[in-house]
């Protein structure tokens, strides 16, 4: 996508035919990254990426998913619940079978991060209050799912959430995160960041 400038997809079915002429070559191509390095993996479950790909494509019930392939690693190979579902996500990103960002309900999340000159206190007040929420995004429709009180922020998009977190930091500065989840694809990732870090620019300078 850097390179090229291509939307998600496309450059994904290049991947995958990267990838596959890799695999007739000989070996495990890897269609994408998992999150958990190689090395930790092995320390931690005795078994590196390869190996954990090799034993779950060989399980015949894997063509169930992702639920059902969690479920056997923590019942048949003793994983911890959080260990399962780490090493199924990885195999399903090196596989193909998982995009970066996509969810297991087949939704994506795209995440952004930024410290901000801002008065936490103040944008918290901005993002509860119905009027000034709108102030905030322009052009979009924008619905309070939280409660007032709760420690992070939901916001309901026309077709997505957005959690937003506010960090007090020194200096009269705020840490605020945004995960925005059930984006219908892998293209709205990118769309969303760049929306984001838009966003945050503008915080940045006039909250």
């Amino acid at each position: 996508m850097e390179k090229t400038g291509e939307k998600y997809g496309a450059a994904r079915r290049v991947l995958l035919e990267q990838a596959a002429a890799r695999s007739a070559a000989g070996g495990r191509a890897w269609i994408s990254q998992p999150e958990i390095a190689d090395q930790r993996v092995l320390d931690a479950t005795g078994r590196s990426w390869d190996e954990w790909c090799d034993i779950i494509d060989a399980w015949p019930q894997h063509v169930d998913g992702h639920p059902a392939v969690a479920a056997w690693l923590e019942a048949e190979h003793k994983l911890s619940g959080w260990w399962a579902q780490g090493v199924t996500v990885g195999w399903e990103r090196i596989t193909g079978r998982r995009l970066p960002g996509e969810m297991p309900d087949g939704t994506f999340t795209a995440n952004k991060s930024r410290t901000v000159e801002a008065d936490a206190a103040g944008l918290r007040r901005l993002l509860l209050d119905d009027a000034d929420r709108a102030d905030l995004f322009p052009g979009h429709s924008v619905a309070l799912l939280s409660k007032p009180s709760a420690k992070a922020i939901r916001l309901g998009f026309s077709d997505s959430v957005a959690l937003l977190s506010l960090t007090l930091k020194a200096g009269g500065r705020v840490a605020v995160s945004v995960q925005h989840s059930k984006l219908a694809d892998a293209d709205a990732i990118d769309e969303w960041k760049f929306y984001w870090d838009e966003w945050l620019d503008a915080i940045d300078e006039s909250v």
